[in-house]
């Protein structure tokens, strides 16, 4: 029954009109982790760091019932850093600082004990090593699901194919949707990229919220209010953690399991901005979403 997540464990560095964060925990593996783990507690985490990565950074993960068995520790290697800048408009930022160090040469070989994962996300990696991890998987987990960028549409347009058709999820945002169909209209652009080969489409708009796609039903799911965004970096991460914790727990891959899972992300991202990095994260409980949850569907329900 357990959940695998593939993805980056990192150090971030980051600016916003509310002020800096310092070097502070980050990494898409991170937020994915945290964020399902509030919902499920067999989940197991693969990724590299260098022999700098704190020992109190992979104790946190313990903590949370994260199985960190697959996080290979490079000996003197440094780990993955980032470090960026939001402009008044929270939507844009730029990236001041990309250091790969022992992601550059991440070839994940994934523990025995890890290959009969139930449920697989796979973060935002290089599509070969996407490709690899599925290709590990015995059996083919329930359910796949698989984020990526508009680099790899730009760098690995044939190797991100041949992965879109292993999965059963593709989670983008709206621009990575346009670009991948060659559609402007999410309608139209849905249904070229479940001919791609997933059965589902999230289409993440941000503070807009998301949408949900199968071949024949559409669900949208909007994006709490905020009084105040600290960091957006690690909502979409936050989100696909919420979404793939919710589906492991109920053990069910169906459209309604699926369109209740996206309200559950939506609300895990809306906690994740409060603060810088995961400190938000690791304050929460399931109690707090569940609350969070009844205000928002007072936002979202109405009758006729």
């Amino acid at each position: 029954m357990s959940l695998l997540i593939i993805g980056t464990v990192a150090f971030d560095e980051v600016e916003s009109p509310v002020g800096k964060s310092g070097r502070i925990l980050g990494g898409a593996a991170t937020y994915i982790g945290l964020a399902a783990s509030l919902f499920y507690g067999d989940i197991r985490l693969a990724s590299v760091v260098g022999d700098d990565f704190p020992g109190k950074y992979l104790k946190l993960l313990q903590d949370r019932k994260i199985d960190t068995e697959g996080i290979k520790v490079v000996p003197g290697g440094k780990t993955f850093f980032w470090s960026g800048r939001y402009h008044a408009n929270m939507n844009l930022r730029t990236t001041l600082v990309t250091e790969l160090n022992v992601l550059a040469g991440f070839d994940p070989v994934l523990p025995a004990s890890y290959r009969n994962s139930r449920y697989l996300m796979l973060g935002n990696l290089t599509p070969c090593i996407q490709k690899k991890v599925i290709q590990q998987m015995s059996p083919r987990p329930d359910l796949i699901c698989m984020d990526t960028m508009n680099f790899w549409m730009d760098t690995a347009w044939d190797d991100l194919l041949d992965v879109i058709k292993m999965v059963d999820v593709l989670a983008i945002n709206e621009e990575e949707a346009r670009q991948l169909s060659g559609e402007y209209s999410l309608s139209r652009a849905s249904r070229k990229i479940l001919a791609m080969g997933p059965r589902f489409l999230i289409v993440k708009k941000g503070e807009h919220g998301a949408i949900l796609f199968s071949e024949d039903e559409v669900f949208i799911a909007p994006a709490m209010p905020l009084d105040e965004v600290m960091d957006p970096t690690g909502a979409g991460d936050s989100f696909a953690g919420g979404f793939m914790g919710y589906v492991a727990k109920s053990g069910d891959t169906s459209f309604e399991t699926l369109k209740r899972a996206l309200v559950y992300g939506s609300v895990v991202a809306s906690f994740s901005v409060e603060k810088f990095g995961t400190s938000r994260l690791q304050e929460i409980s399931i109690g707090d979403v569940k609350t969070r949850l009844a205000d928002y569907v007072k936002l979202v329900c109405f009758s006729i």
